[in-house]
């Protein structure tokens, strides 16, 4: 009696015999070979499970009834049939499978232009990736590595298959550090996956340095670049930042062919060098980089020199607020509860000292402005270790104020770490009228957080001087920190 599985007229086989075939047959198609019609007897009984019976048509020539050319190759000769091209990989596959699994397939196969052809060519998708495709839709494994996972997520993204699109992104997400952020932050733009893309941007500024210095960061694209420089969060000294731009500016002359002049890679730049906050270096860094580098104009080179070296200091076209690389809410304490008229200045800073019984890093302080209506500041603003009488930090700097008794925010160049139980001063130097100033002032200001643990500030008078500024009155009303 003919077997009624394959009609070759072969005698019934054995569970036992059918096992050890169909074995062998699911190994050569987890090996990515693609198998033979075969006349298998009751393959099916060895399969206890809807999955275990779809994975073994993975890849399989048996009940197959379209076949994919995929890859990028010679043009083939002989119609659909004929053997794949080089780098190209003839791949059997089953309609049904495919449609339940993906909606494009499903067009592909049953929608109103629909292709009617027993052999479909794919030049723009790579065999490994759509192996990958195929495996999952037929049994939900997942099988990526560092060097299909891209072409994969590519692949998962034009079938419409996004649960294989998560895997990939867990998959990068996972592998994700500070030597491959700038590769994954392009490809995450290419291919819009903005959680990937916000991951890669968090490692960014917390390695810049590391990131910036990996092989990938020259290849990124010029908007990339920008929406990096743009950020208020990397943590680098921006004369480190002025030369990795340079080493991209360069080899971005060579992608398109440009010889590397000074006016190329300025024109190679063009917004990006505007995201340069060259004011945020020190005169020295300044003299020592960009002002050699050719790229800036000569007028640019003595405004910003005239930045760094003169008060009232002139207005410049580039960006001088600092680059905060410190995570989670900024905070401030307000030492005052009352706000008053006529605070003068001469010249003489205005100090006050204080300690905390917590590391944070201060940013910035709040300062009142002009009783007489709109008005512009000059000031310097320092925090000084007490003990050491050390400047940890400095600015010279201006800030614009409307008339009214609030405060006005003038930030450090860089966050300033305060330890605990350490003495420091709080110093600034104003030029300008007239200004509001605080009364009935605490000795001590609590921070409450949700999230964190309390800051104690307490104050004390600082000897000598001060312009006035005690615990009880003056000015540096605010003190602004993250924890």
């Amino acid at each position: 009696m003919a077997a009624a599985g394959g009609g070759s007229g072969s005698p019934a086989e054995t569970p036992a015999a059918a096992a050890a075939a169909t074995a062998a047959a699911t190994a050569a198609a987890e090996a990515g070979a693609v198998l033979q019609r075969e006349p298998l007897y009751n393959w099916q009984a060895t399969k206890g499970s809807l999955r275990e019976r779809f994975a073994f048509l993975f890849s399989n020539e048996l009940l197959s009834d379209v076949h994919f050319v995929v890859g990028k190759g010679s043009p083939r000769g002989g119609g659909g049939g004929a053997p794949p091209g080089p780098g190209q990989q003839r791949i059997p596959a089953h309609r049904f499978v495919l449609a339940a699994g993906s909606a494009v397939f499903d067009a592909m196969f049953n929608g109103g232009m629909a292709t009617t052809s027993a052999e479909i060519e794919l030049p723009d998708v790579e065999p490994a990736a759509f192996l990958a495709l195929l495996r999952f839709l037929y049994s939900d494994e997942v099988q990526i590595g560092p060097e299909t996972v891209m072409t994969t997520l590519y692949t998962a993204k034009k079938y419409a298959v996004p649960a294989l699109e998560a895997h990939c992104v867990d998959f990068l997400t996972k592998h994700l550090r500070a030597d491959n952020a700038f590769m994954l932050l392009t490809q995450a733009r290419l291919f819009d996956e903005p959680q990937l893309a916000s991951l890669c941007l968090d490692t960014i500024d917390k390695s810049t340095m590391d990131a910036i210095s990996a092989e990938g960061f020259t290849d990124i694209d010029i908007d990339t670049l920008c929406a990096v420089l743009e950020r208020d969060t990397l943590s680098i000294r921006e004369s480190r930042l002025f030369g990795a731009v340079v080493r991209w500016a360069e080899a971005e002359c060579q992608r398109q062919q440009l010889p590397v002049t000074f006016g190329n890679k300025q024109k190679v730049l063009g917004r990006a060098l505007s995201l340069i906050r060259f004011p945020l270096m020190t005169i020295e860094e300044f003299a020592a980089g960009p002002a050699q580098s050719g790229i800036l104009s000569d007028r640019e080179v003595v405004n910003l020199f005239l930045h760094f070296t003169v008060n009232p200091k002139p207005k410049v076209d580039y960006i001088d607020r600092p680059r905060c690389c410190l995570r989670g809410k900024e905070c401030s304490i307000n030492r005052f509860q009352q706000v008053e008229s006529r605070w003068g200045y001469s010249g003489t800073s205005d100090r006050i000292r204080f300690t905390v019984n917590r590391r944070i890093s201060i940013v910035g302080f709040g300062l009142y402005g002009s009783i007489h209506g709109p008005t512009d500041y000059q000031v310097n603003i320092q925090i000084i270790d007490y003990e050491k009488n050390q400047t940890l930090g400095q600015n010279d700097t201006g800030f614009s104020c409307d008339g009214t008794a609030s405060t006005f925010r003038v930030m450090f160049k860089e966050p300033i770490e305060i330890l605990p139980t350490v003495c420091y001063t709080a110093c600034a130097t104003l030029k300008g009228p007239d200004s509001h100033y605080g009364t009935k002032g605490l000795k001590k200001v609590i921070h409450e957080s949700p999230t964190a643990s309390k800051t104690c500030f307490v104050f004390y008078s600082s000897p000598g001087n001060n312009n006035g500024t005690s615990i009880e009155d003056g000015q540096i009303p605010e003190i602004i920190f993250y924890t």
